[in-house]
């Protein structure tokens, strides 16, 4: 092999990684200065020049020209004879250049093991370019294509043939994946493990959400509007909290658009998770008050120093404050910092209950039922007589007698704590 085969050769793998040429051109001159070394001893009188557009490399040996019979250091000096047969026109003192035969210098054998080298150099470089072009795009939205998928983790190629992993527990619930399937997810992290770049996505972390905001409302990504605080139950709900700097624009109205527009295209890449979007503040007790939306609160205590807060809400507002699986509630807690504790106010109307608070003793099928017919909470149903509920609801005579009992027992347990508290 000689130089220009070899410089072709890393040309060629140089194409195919994308190694900035001046890289490449220095990898090159370090594998042959390597050799140059182990057979001279030193590399310091020698000149390498790479022409990677030709594919070819030249090397040069500099040596001093000295009088016949005066050489004391044949690596640095040359006799006036021998340097007069490269160019006759050379004379004592002057620097002889002679180009080296590599094939001949160093052997086919030095220049396979240079070549391997090589090949294992480029591959620690493209290694650390992939590492150095992904760490610094941590944070955005990538996609690749899936080619497998794993119990644990799915791997994706990006468009240069690259490999990303998504991580299960970084992966919706509802996320199902075959191969083919064109994925996004958030950079989440790049780190070496093995000598080998890991990039790792996600599709459950707070930016992923961020940054889908910020590629559907021009706002955010204009900077007008920005994104205060954001809690999720991946594919079940997400809270997120924005202000404007304009006071012309609305940041909920932009976020979620006309009829819903822009938050539409973000729900269906979440799988449905349903998304709330609330003006943020400074004002503690009102960023409560919105982060328990759809529930509507009707006065709340605030215990600052221990992050507390103390929310009291009508009856029927109490199950959607909380929220299915206690989600609603979890998520304004998190997005508010403060542990919200909900009680029921009861202080200025008539003590009563909604019908979900009875989910662990009357089965749902029936509690839909009576929702059917207009009963929300206990005393809206045990206000209907026995006959007008079976006739309602088609419900057995033994079901609603159970019915009725259960809710009966809950009216007949708060009196008896009013009686023991005028005691």
């Amino acid at each position: 092999m000689n130089s220009q085969a070899l410089v072709e050769s890393f040309s060629e793998f140089k194409d195919l990684k994308s190694i900035d040429r001046p890289t490449m051109m220095k990898v090159l001159e370090d594998v042959f200065r390597t050799l140059i070394r182990r057979k001279y001893g030193t590399d310091e009188n020698f000149d390498i020049i790479v022409n990677t557009e030709k594919g070819d490399l030249e090397i040069w040996r500099r040596r001093n020209i000295v009088e016949d019979g005066a050489v004391t250091d044949p690596l640095t000096q040359i006799e006036l004879t021998e340097a007069q047969t490269i160019e006759p026109d050379y004379q004592v003192g002057e620097e002889a250049m002679e180009e080296v035969n590599i094939l001949q210098e160093f052997g086919r054998r030095s220049i396979l093991t240079a070549k391997q080298t090589l090949a294992s150099r480029v591959q620690e470089l493209e290694k650390e370019e992939i590492f150095k072009k992904y760490q610094d795009r941590v944070g955005e939205i990538v996609s690749g294509e899936v080619y497998q998928v794993w119990k644990k983790e799915t791997l994706l190629l990006d468009d240069e043939g690259n490999e990303l992993v998504l991580p299960k527990n970084e992966q919706i619930p509802a996320d199902f994946f075959k191969k083919g399937d064109h994925v996004r997810a958030v950079l989440k992290n790049v780190e070496m493990r093995n000598n080998s770049p890991l990039i790792l996505l996600s599709r459950t972390d707070n930016s992923f959400l961020a940054k889908l905001l910020e590629q559907e409302v021009p706002e955010i990504f204009d900077g007008l509007i920005t994104i205060k605080r954001i809690a999720r139950e991946p594919g079940e709900r997400a809270k997120v909290a924005v202000e404007s700097y304009d006071d012309r624009i609305d940041p909920v109205g932009a976020c979620v658009g006309m009829k819903g527009s822009r938050i539409h295209s973000i729900v269906r890449e979440l799988r449905n998770e349903n998304i709330d979007v609330i003006n943020y503040t400074n004002n503690t007790q009102l960023f409560i008050t919105r982060s328990l939306t759809p529930s509507k609160i009707s006065y709340m205590e605030i215990d600052e120093p221990n992050k507390r807060a103390y929310v009291y809400l009508k009856p029927d507002q109490v199950s959607l404050a909380i929220g299915k699986g206690g989600a609603n509630i979890k998520l304004a807690s998190k997005l508010t910092g403060f542990t919200i504790d909900v009680f029921r106010d009861v202080e200025d109307e008539e003590y009563d209950v909604d019908l979900d608070e009875f989910t662990d003793e009357i089965d749902g099928w029936i509690i839909d039922l009576l929702k059917g017919i207009g009963c929300d909470t206990a005393k809206s149903v045990l206000k209907l007589s026995k006959e007008e509920l079976i006739r309602r609801t088609d419900l057995e005579e033994e079901t609603v007698d159970e019915v009725l009992k259960i809710l009966n027992s809950e009216f007949e347990k708060e009196e008896e704590k009013e009686k023991e508290k005028k005691k």
